[in-house]
């Protein structure tokens, strides 16, 4: 993936990939710590869930930014991520949150989408 490649749309995906890679870092430490965390795996019926989601917010960010290097990598955490985000959007409907308090989650899903479908297509 990172090969010296000037065109301006691979930086795009590179700053794409970068983003989420380091924005699940954080999410998936603060589903670990986070007090507040721990009321909302709660709220969404979800509490034995909360500690594996973090780990894979984690490994799923990591992922992606090792990926910039090793294609499979970026495909594999890319999806990983934006099936986790859509069962997230998913919860967030069932337990009525609204669009709005749900739009990060529903966000992060056709971000790693749009990375997925990116890496894949300038794999071929």
């Amino acid at each position: 993936m990172m090969d010296g490649n000037p065109n301006p749309l691979f930086s795009v995906l590179t700053g794409l990939v970068l983003f989420s890679g380091i924005s699940f870092i954080f999410f998936g430490v603060s589903c670990l710590f986070a007090p507040y965390m721990v009321m909302e795996f709660e709220r969404y019926g979800l509490k034995k869930f909360r500690i594996p989601n973090g780990f894979l917010q984690i490994f799923g960010g990591i992922g992606l930014l090792v990926g910039l290097y090793h294609t499979p990598l970026l495909l594999a955490a890319s999806s990983g991520l934006a099936l986790l985000m859509a069962a997230g959007f998913g919860v967030r409907l069932r337990i009525k949150d609204g669009f709005i308090k749900s739009f990060p989650a529903f966000f992060y899903f056709l971000l790693n989408l749009v990375i997925f479908v990116w890496a894949l297509s300038s794999n071929q």
